[in-house]
């Protein structure tokens, strides 16, 4: 369909027609709108009705058609391990995303009060804060290794406390700002479960404390 010279606006623009899979045989059109408003053209046959729209959306809107973009469920990468601790592989997993009905269903309610409310237990009533076997600690709500009894240590404070997680993949740290002080919040990369906080007053060799809550682990003891 030939294209006549149209007057448009006062500024320069370029419009450029890719070949569509869907039509054959079309062909790039350009056309350099001039400050004066006059349009020179280099034009080739164009086929197929949906560049005929192309063409229309362009020179009356100065618009072309978006392409929508399908996106999926967001992924994260987390670092797996064996049930000896072993470290495998590390691994491109969908986030975990539930309703609080479906977390209340899977979780007992203190579970579900501090993973996905970002409570707190009470100092000394948690089941690993005095615990000593070894074995892994795992996210109560997705299973994510979190942290091992290698790097448990007595910390005095009624919590179970770490000087690092099993893999900094697996942990998310942010800025928590409650209780009127500025402290960093601890979750599980998997599923956001809040696990507890992270302090500068802990051992050798990193001198941090991970302070988690009992109820958002669960222990594994080594096979």
């Amino acid at each position: 369909m030939p294209i006549t010279p149209l007057s448009l606006s006062f500024w320069t623009r370029e419009y450029r027609l890719f070949p569509s899979p869907s039509d054959e045989g079309q062909l790039e059109d350009i056309m350099i709108e001039n400050q004066d408003g006059r349009i020179s053209r280099r034009a080739f046959l164009i086929a197929g009705g949906s560049a005929a729209t192309v063409v229309s959306l362009y020179l009356r809107y100065g618009t072309k058609p978006i392409e929508a973009k399908s996106s999926g469920p967001k992924q994260v990468k987390i670092v797996e391990f064996s049930q000896l601790g072993q470290k495998e592989d590390t691994v491109t997993l969908p986030f975990i995303v539930k309703s609080d009905t479906e977390w209340k269903q899977q979780l007992s309610p203190a579970a579900f009060e501090i993973t996905r409310r970002a409570g707190t237990e009470r100092a000394y009533s948690g089941q690993y804060w005095n615990l000593h076997d070894k074995g892994l600690y795992r996210c109560i709500c997705c299973d994510t290794a979190l942290f091992s009894s290698e790097t448990k240590f007595e910390s005095g404070t009624g919590w179970p406390s770490f000087w690092q997680p099993i893999a900094k993949e697996n942990v998310r740290e942010n800025s928590d700002m409650t209780l009127g002080m500025e402290r960093t919040a601890v979750s599980c990369r998997r599923c956001d479960a809040h696990l507890g906080h992270v302090f500068d007053d802990g051992p050798r060799p990193t001198g941090l404390r991970y302070c988690m809550n009992s109820v958002a682990l669960k222990f594994v003891k080594f096979a």
